[in-house]
């Protein structure tokens, strides 16, 4: 088994090593032309990958949520709006003419070393971020910033600011950031368990790393698709409005100019359009206030053991096991999973019955639990089922 299909396990992530018997034809691969792919802001500097501006600003009563400084966070409780086509147009130029201060665009250096110690590589990439404060906390999503040396923003009036990494979050695709400014325009925070199929969606962001404030519009296509992008599980926001490589970390707003969400994915392929992925704002939230509290996230439940995904039941042969699916091969002492009972060799089936065949599947599962959460795991144990019950 390679070393590049190994993740290293910590009491506070999951192991997953993947037991392949046989590797995809290219033919058979060539049938797939529909991916699901991050819009990176990190590519080579020929394709200068950028993010959205994102924008956001109330039109509307707000209120504050944090302290009464300059690092509140505004919320806002949104009513929904509904318009004929002309009301739309209307609306969306409210839109863009209250939140437009509220965007950044960010750009970002990563240096690599090459073969020598003489060689190194620059890459370079651009993308947006939203403000959230008045003294310069902005969020964006994580693969904007991952693996920066620099990172710069720059606002609409054109001053240029270096920022700095505040925290990141892998697994929800979230970053937040911070640059030395004041009395800047924090966007509003809107509700995304309140939106609805249909409802007008505003994107306005950088297409293509140099079209900064191209505003695009169209409807919520749907709610909570879960989606899997770069081998995170994530439930995510459709649009039908424009998204292009440039457009992560930007903003997805609603009719009253309230942020909902963040853009981080857009589907891709020949005859693949109007396709676009957001991660609602309300799930961000928590994360957001973690971010700029602790520098990651602490609050996310754990099982505390080290599993193997088996892919097929020739995987399993070759392994010695009964059947294809996720094993436990290792459980830390005094975890989550040790006090619920779980023990190496188990093969988790299901999580709060529902059925888990990866390592994957289960971290979906824990990804919508709280600390303290009591759940049901069932493992099948010498051909016995057990159902055993976890405090996370």
């Amino acid at each position: 088994m390679s070393e590049d299909n190994r993740v290293n396990e910590t009491e506070n992530e999951i192991e997953v090593h993947e037991v392949q018997s046989t590797p995809v034809s290219e033919e058979k691969k060539k049938r797939f032309k529909h991916t699901i792919e991050l819009t990176w802001g990190k590519l080579a500097a020929i394709f200068a990958v950028c993010l959205v501006l994102s924008v956001s600003c109330g039109i509307g009563s707000a209120y504050l949520f944090t302290n009464a400084n300059d690092s509140s966070v505004i919320y806002q409780n949104s009513a929904q709006a509904v318009s004929t086509s002309a009301e739309n147009s209307d609306t969306i130029k409210a839109v863009v003419e209250e939140c437009a201060n509220s965007v950044v665009e960010i750009q970002t250096e990563s240096v690599t070393n090459g073969s020598n110690p003489f060689q190194q590589y620059v890459s370079s990439g651009a993308g947006s971020g939203v403000i959230l404060t008045k003294d310069g906390y902005i969020v964006t999503n994580n693969h904007v910033v991952d693996g920066a040396s620099t990172i710069t923003v720059r606002t609409r009036n054109g001053d240029e600011y270096q920022a700095k990494l505040i925290g990141t979050d892998e697994q929800s695709d979230l970053a937040v950031i911070k640059i030395d400014a004041d009395n800047l325009t924090p966007a509003v925070l809107g509700d995304s368990t309140k939106l609805e199929v249909g409802d007008l969606a505003v994107v306005i962001g950088n297409p293509l790393g140099e079209l900064g404030g191209t505003v695009t519009s169209g409807i919520i296509s749907a709610l909570d698709r879960e989606m899997t992008i770069d081998g995170q599980t994530m439930t995510l926001l459709q649009t039908n409005a424009a998204v292009n490589p440039g457009n992560s970390g930007g903003g997805l707003f609603n009719s009253n100019g309230d942020l909902v969400g963040i853009i981080n994915a857009k589907s891709s392929g020949e005859d693949v359009e109007g396709i676009g992925f957001a991660i609602p704002i309300s799930s961000a939230k928590e994360i957001i206030d973690e971010l700029i509290e602790n520098g990651e996230v602490t609050s996310r439940p754990t099982l505390g053991v080290t599993l193997y995904n088996v892919e097929d039941s020739n995987a399993a042969a070759q392994l010695g096991v009964d059947s294809a699916g996720v094993y436990v091969i290792q459980v830390v002492s005094g975890g989550v999973a040790d006090k619920a009972g779980i023990k190496s060799g188990d093969r988790i089936i299901a999580f709060d019955e529902t059925t888990v065949n990866t390592a994957q599947d289960i971290k979906s599962q824990l990804s919508k639990h709280k600390i303290g959460d009591t759940v049901t795991i069932t493992v099948d144990r010498d051909g016995k089922q057990t159902d055993l019950q976890a405090t996370l």
